[in-house]
């Protein structure tokens, strides 16, 4: 198995959903919300694939906990993707800079869940 690759699985509502894995298998990218059709999920992951090497895409958020987080946008703003919870601003940027390394990998693989 190639790594980074984005991967495509049905949640337990049966939709489609992606999340971006770095070379170290680790998911540093999810959907931010599912699909009713693969190919809506697809477009979403080209999206990324397009969007992720751009700084201006990225939104850095704090959750109400005071966790930080970062969501990657379509070109009309809508959130695609979303990352993890991170203690640090340091680490969200970080995980900015991971997005940014492999969310331009062409690998997609359908995974069972």
């Amino acid at each position: 198995m190639s790594y980074p690759r984005y991967e495509r699985y049905r949640d337990v509502s049966g939709q489609w959903r992606f999340r971006l894995r770095d070379t170290n298998y680790k998911t540093i990218l999810h959907s931010s919300e599912g699909y009713h059709h693969l190919a809506d999920c697809t477009r979403a992951i080209e999206i990324c694939q397009r969007n992720s090497p751009y700084d201006p895409y990225y939104d850095r958020r704090t959750t109400s906990a005071g966790q930080y987080y970062f969501t990657l946008r379509s070109d009309n703003g809508r959130d695609i993707g979303r990352s993890e919870d991170y203690s640090t601003l340091t680490v969200r940027e970080l995980g900015i800079a991971n997005v940014k390394r492999d969310g331009g990998t062409r690998t997609i693989v359908d995974v069972l869940v």
